[in-house]
C-alpha cells in the first residue's frame, strides 16, 4: 500500500537531521523546472506563485542562491504545514520511519514524487501553477503519467490522503486492477457532510502518524482510525471512499 499526501507551501531547512538522504526519483526534472523557472521574471513568477511581494522576493532570492544538491533537507521534515505538524515526524520512532519510508510519497509541483528520506531545497511551485516547460502547458501535462506509474511499479493499493489539487495528477491514469482509495474527513450537519480544509489537514496528518505507529499494512485496517474523535462511518462510504466523521458529543461534554 502506498499512501500520498499533498506538500506545503512553508518549507524549512533542518540540515544533517536524517542519516540518510537520497536523491528523488524525478531530480532531472526538478532540475529543469527550477531552470525555467530562474527565466521568469519577478512580475510574472508573483502572478505564478499567487502571493505577496515578500513571498515572492523570499523565493526569487531562493531561486538564486540555493543548489539543488547541497544543504539538503529530509522531504517529511521539511515541510510545515498543518499536516506536518499533526504528522510530527520529528518524534517518529525508528518502526515508524521504516514504515513511511515503504509507504509514503509526498507530491510535488517540482519534484514529482518525494520519499520521506529525499533530500529537497525550500521552493515554491504548486501543482496547480500555470508553468509551462518545453511543449507543456501546465504541471499537469509535464508529469504526465509519470508520477502514476512510479506510485504503482510495485504496489496496486494506493490510500489517498492529498488534495484534489495534487490527487488529480494520479487519477487521471488510475488502471481497473489497481485499488485507489480516498479518505475524508468531514460533519453531519443538518444530514450533509461538510469537509472543512483545515480540520481535514489535520486528520490527514494524524492518520500518516497513526498508520506508522501501528504499522497498518492493509487498506481495510485503516477504517479502525479514530483519531482526532473521528470514526469510520460505513454507511457513507464506499470501496473507493473511506468517510471519517467528527463523533457528535452529547451536550453535557460541551457545556
Amino acid at each position: 500500500m502506498k499512501i500520498i499526501i499533498s506538500p506545503a507551501k512553508k518549507m524549512n531547512r533542518k540540515e544533517e537531521e536524517l542519516s540518510e538522504i537520497t536523491r528523488p526519483v524525478f531530480y532531472e526534472e526538478a532540475c529543469q523546472l527550477r531552470e525555467e523557472l530562474k527565466k521568469i521574471d519577478f512580475g510574472d513568477l508573483k502572478a505564478l506563485w499567487n502571493c505577496n511581494e515578500k513571498i515572492a522576493e523570499e523565493n526569487q532570492e531562493r531561486l538564486r542562491r540555493f543548489a539543488m544538491d547541497q544543504n539538503l533537507t529530509g522531504a517529511v521534515l521539511a515541510y510545515e504545514g498543518i499536516q506536518y505538524q499533526y504528522m510530527a515526524p520529528q518524534v517518529f520512532t525508528e518502526s515508524q520511519w521504516e514504515y513511511v519510508k515503504a509507504h509514503l510519497r509526498i507530491l510535488s509541483g517540482l519534484y514529482g514524487i518525494l520519499r520521506p528520506q529525499d533530500g529537497v531545497i525550500p521552493y515554491r511551485l504548486e501543482m496547480q501553477a500555470r508553468l509551462k516547460a518545453g511543449d507543456c502547458k501546465n504541471l499537469y501535462e509535464f508529469w504526465g503519467d509519470r508520477l502514476y506509474r512510479e506510485l504503482t511499479k510495485d504496489d496496486r493499493v494506493i490510500l489517498n490522503l492529498a488534495s484534489k489539487e495534487y490527487s488529480k495528477a494520479i487519477e487521471k491514469y488510475l488502471e481497473k486492477d489497481v485499488r485507489y482509495i480516498t479518505c475524508i474527513f468531514g460533519e453531519e450537519i443538518q444530514g450533509r457532510i461538510k469537509v472543512k480544509a483545515t480540520k481535514a489537514k489535520m486528520a490527514r496528518g494524524e492518520m500518516v502518524r497513526w498508520l506508522s505507529a501501528n504499522q497498518i499494512e492493509e487498506a481495510d485496517e485503516v477504517k479502525n482510525f479514530h483519531g482526532l474523535d473521528y470514526g469510520y462511518r460505513e454507511e457513507y462510504s464506499s470501496d473507493t471512499e473511506f468517510v471519517f466523521l467528527e463523533r457528535k458529543r452529547d451536550k453535557e461534554e460541551t457545556c
